[in-house]
Formats: C-alpha cells, sequence, structure tokens
C-alpha cells in the first residue's frame, strides 16, 4: 500500500465504531457490546475474533454514551483563578485524586480573574454535562449558575464565597491567618507594619486586611494609611509600594505580603536594600524554607480534597443545606518574620 492510498484511509475524527468491529469478526453487534463490556455468552473462539478485529482497527468503547445513558458523565469541572499560580497545583492534583477514586475525570480551565471568563468557563462545562463543578470564583454574582444547580450540577466554591446565591463553600482562614502573622511582627517588636494585598473586590484580600488591622487593633497600635496598599499583584504595581512604605524619614520596619505573588516580589525588594526589613508573606513560595522566609501557609491540597468530597457526597444524594467549611492556616517562623526593627 502506498503513501497515498495510507493517508485516504485516515479519518480523522471518524473512530471505528461497534458496528465496524462486528463487520469484521463476522458477528452481530450484541456480540461485540457483550465483549467490550466484559458480559459473559461468549465463546472464547469468538471472542478471540471479536478482539482481533478491536486491536486491528483501533477500536475504544464510548464510554461518554455509556455514561450518558446512566445519566451521569462521570467527570468535574474546576474553574481556577490562574493554573500558573503554585497555590493551585497542589489544589487541582488534591481534586484530581479524589475524583479518580470515584472514576471521574476532572477538566480544568482558568478564569484569569475574569468575571466574564469565569462564567463563559462554567457555562461551557456544564453544556458539557459534567456532573458537578468546584468553582475558585473571579466574580461576585454567581446569580448565573442558578438554573444550573437547580438542574442537579452540584457546585462547591472554594478560596471564596458564592456571590448572591446559598452555596457550599470550602475556605482557608484568611482573616485569622492575617492577624497571627501580623501579631507576630508585633511580637518581635514591630509598630510600623506595612500591608500589600490583592485588589480590594478580591474576598481573601479583604480578609486579610481585616486581620491585619485586628492584629495592630489588639496591640493598641494606629494604622497610617501610608502603611497599606492594595492593587493587583503586578511585581510593577507591588514594587512602587513596597519601596514607597520603605523610604521616608519614618519608614515601616516589617511587611507582611498579602499573597504568595506579593512575597516574592518583596523579596526582591527588601534583598536590594542595606538595612534588614522583616517579612511575613500569606501562602508559602517555592524555596522559601532555603531563604528563610516565615509564611502563613494553607494547606491547599487539604481544599481541594476537602471541596472534592464534599462535591462527591453532594453526587451521591447529600441533602442539607449549603455548608460553609473553613480550614485553619498554620505560621511557619524561619527568620524573616523574627528580624528585629533596625
Amino acid at each position: 500500500m502506498d503513501r497515498t492510498t495510507r493517508h485516504s484511509e485516515t479519518r480523522y475524527g471518524n473512530r471505528p465504531t461497534m458496528k465496524d468491529v462486528a463487520a469484521r469478526a463476522g458477528v452481530g453487534l450484541k456480540t461485540v457490546s457483550r465483549v467490550v463490556n466484559g458480559e459473559p455468552g461468549v465463546t472464547p473462539d469468538t471472542e478471540r475474533r471479536v478482539q482481533e478485529a478491536i486491536d486491528a482497527l483501533g477500536f475504544r468503547r464510548n464510554d461518554s454514551a455509556r455514561v450518558l445513558r446512566k445519566g451521569r458523565t462521570a467527570s468535574i469541572g474546576l474553574v481556577l483563578e490562574d493554573l500558573a499560580d503554585p497555590f493551585y497545583g497542589p489544589l487541582s492534583r488534591a481534586v484530581e485524586e479524589v475524583a479518580r477514586a470515584h472514576g471521574a475525570l476532572l477538566i480544568n480551565g482558568s478564569s484569569a480573574e475574569d468575571p466574564e471568563r469565569e462564567q463563559e468557563l462554567v457555562l461551557a462545562l456544564c453544556a458539557r454535562r459534567v456532573d458537578g463543578l468546584i468553582v475558585i470564583p473571579a466574580g461576585d454574582d454567581h446569580r448565573y449558575l442558578e438554573p444550573e444547580i437547580k438542574a442537579g450540577i452540584a457546585t462547591v466554591f472554594v478560596d471564596r464565597p458564592a456571590g448572591r446565591i446559598d452555596a457550599d463553600m470550602v475556605l482557608s482562614d484568611s482573616f485569622g491567618g492575617s492577624r497571627e502573622g501580623v501579631a507576630h511582627l508585633i511580637a518581635h517588636g514591630h509598630r510600623r507594619i506595612g500591608f500589600i494585598g490583592d485588589q480590594p473586590r478580591i474576598h481573601t484580600a479583604t480578609e486579610r486586611l481585616r486581620g491585619y488591622h485586628a492584629a495592630m487593633a489588639d496591640a493598641g497600635i494606629t494604622v497610617e494609611d501610608s502603611w497599606v496598599s492594595l492593587g493587583t499583584t503586578d511585581p510593577g504595581r507591588v514594587r512602587v509600594a513596597a519601596e514607597a512604605m520603605l523610604e521616608g524619614p519614618e519608614p515601616v520596619t516589617a511587611l507582611f505580603a498579602g499573597n504568595n505573588r506579593v512575597t516574592v516580589t518583596a523579596v526582591r525588594v527588601i534583598a536590594e536594600r542595606q538595612r534588614p526589613v522583616a517579612l511575613v508573606g500569606f501562602d508559602d513560595i517555592e524555596l522559601a524554607d532555603l531563604l528563610g522566609i516565615t509564611v502563613i501557609s494553607q494547606d491547599a491540597a487539604a481544599v481541594g480534597r476537602t471541596a472534592a468530597e464534599h462535591l462527591f457526597r453532594r453526587l451521591d444524594g447529600a441533602d442539607h443545606a449549603p455548608a460553609r467549611v473553613e480550614l485553619p492556616t498554620m505560621l511557619i517562623p524561619r527568620g524573616s518574620g523574627e528580624l528585629p526593627p533596625a
């Protein structure tokens, strides 16, 4: 057979069917179905012929059609903020492990912190009939999901609560973790502590700022406006904010970074300065143990695993009021948060 003939027989998108297998093996469709699904009632010789036809044609069972007949697609969707963010790696892996244990496939995508893209992605997953959704919300209005939830798509929100609907959620204790981290800096003698966080519309950013203010108030410290900066986590924006706090006649002596991306930029800014600056970051970062960065660590894998287990309990018929699960954070002292004021 020449190259032209081989090329003409390659039909991309046209996979061999059970009808093709039956024709090649010289048996009926029911016989092929029995072999494919491991059912009894087929002689060894017939089973061998069918299997040879399957191997020759490259046939694969259509699981989508099979599970759709049962009313379930054996798949769930995971909508993340940013696939490149290291926080979401262990979270996604944990969700996938739970899904696999339940015989389900995980499909994930990134909203890029864009509410419109989040909605587009979520509804695209619903159109593909996923059984359930785990969503890290970018927007603050999720009423668009009400018809899908009523239609039976189990939904759990992670890291941030849903907006304007009642739904299950699994969160880390952003308020408590931030409060503990700032109190740790205060305990090491700091009174002038800067806070650099994410955009104020994001739930975790406002909760961590609230924890900062609570710790400062507990210590009787009045916060100056110049000590707080919220905005994007773009390195340029964070650098400007950090440098402004660390310069002038009365600079801050410590920084609290509101998330891992802020921490990375803060580490670079501090490394360029002559005097030491204490630092505590919310979320762990790669090499933080080697660099001696004190952090408030949230267990991303536990968050993902808890959300996935909750989702599959819903899929198995759990019928209770929407639940809010809040997981604790942990302070990991490594040196940067234990420096005294210069």
